[in-house]
């Protein structure tokens, strides 16, 4: 590693996350893509770039442990609800944090999206913070979160997941701060 990457990537602990990528794993542990997490001034934008996914629509959620132990994924616990609120964005009593739009594979498998999870933040420290404490996942559903059901949208059996920590962040800069400085 040259001096530079090192210079960079040692600076980078010391700054706030603003955005990074969400690798998403399959049950069988292979990757399907990344999730980009961006701050915005309103909350969190989701770009979105998978595949291997079955086609149709998949439910989206933000689970409340950073773990994402295979196969099943029940580590990852309960949606993202600091706010105790009910699930489902069609609820009229309001949504979790942790609920966001379904996303639609394609016929090929591919899912592409740019989704906005208003009220989210990746400031640490904050309540409603993805790096809350040990930080959350990103979990992907077999069928479409239909909006309302209790507790979790119908949605059924978790397919993929993909952990928030800012471990994992700070992990993958320096890995794309070390490729860039290489000559």
């Amino acid at each position: 590693m040259s001096a530079a990457a090192l210079i960079l990537a040692g600076g980078c602990s010391q700054k706030e996350l603003t955005s990074f990528g969400v690798e998403m794993f399959n049950t069988d542990g292979d990757s399907l893509g990344t999730i980009k997490l961006s701050e915005q001034p309103e909350g969190v934008k989701f770009d979105i770039v998978l595949e291997g996914l079955q086609p149709g629509e998949h439910g989206l959620h933000i689970h409340q442990n950073p773990e994402c132990q295979g196969p099943d994924f029940i580590t990852a616990g309960d949606h993202y609800n600091p706010d105790n609120k009910q699930h489902g964005l069609l609820n009229p009593e309001g949504a979790h944090l942790g609920d966001l739009p379904n996303i639609v594979a394609e016929n090929d498998g591919k899912a592409q999206a740019k989704l906005f999870g208003p009220k989210l933040t990746l400031k640490k420290g904050a309540k409603n913070s993805l790096l809350f404490k040990e930080g959350t996942s990103l979990i992907i559903t077999e069928t479409k979160d239909d909006g309302m059901s209790q507790p979790a949208g119908e949605s059924g059996a978790r397919i993929a997941c993909g952990k928030i920590t800012e471990k994992e962040a700070m992990r993958k800069d320096k890995k794309e701060i070390d490729i860039e400085a290489k000559p």
